[in-house]
């Protein structure tokens, strides 16, 4: 195959990359998660709405970086593990938002001692520091995708 079809080293290429770095974090979480017998996808659900007020569906798709078809899914086993609710929203009665329960609660609250183990030894291999400034970084790249 010529050269110049392919970009380069493929380590190089920061959608890999990505990819590569999101599975060195989550494998060391996915054991974890399937001790409690929640998914990755619900895990970020249960956080996004226990940081705060409840809120509605496409919000949450977005706080959670869920796709909309996969939250419908993920909202209903959910709401069967009583560990969030659903009402109509107010002031539209094709909206709901979305809460968190105190079911839902006490399993952060359960996991958290052990998410925490995680990001300390992570901390330690890779660097408090350094952790800090990925995020940074991370965080302004996923900004550009706001400016489109």
């Amino acid at each position: 195959m010529p050269d110049t079809l392919l970009p380069g080293d493929i380590r190089r290429s920061l959608a890999i990359s990505l990819l590569r770095a999101r599975e060195a974090v989550m494998g060391r979480f996915r054991p974890m998660l399937a001790r409690h017998d929640v998914t990755e996808q619900q895990w970020r659900v249960l956080r996004v709405l226990g940081e705060g007020a409840p809120c509605d569906a496409s919000e949450l798709a977005e706080r959670a970086c869920i796709l909309a078809p996969s939250l419908t899914r993920i909202i209903k086993a959910l709401e069967e593990r009583q560990m969030i609710t659903r009402e109509k929203h107010g002031g539209d009665g094709r909206r709901v938002r979305l809460a968190i329960t105190p079911k839902g609660l006490a399993l952060i609250r359960e996991v958290a001692p052990e998410s925490r183990a995680i990001y300390a030894e992570l901390e330690k291999r890779y660097g408090a520091e350094k952790i800090e400034r990925l995020l940074g970084l991370l965080n302004g790249l996923a900004d550009l995708h706001d400016e489109t």
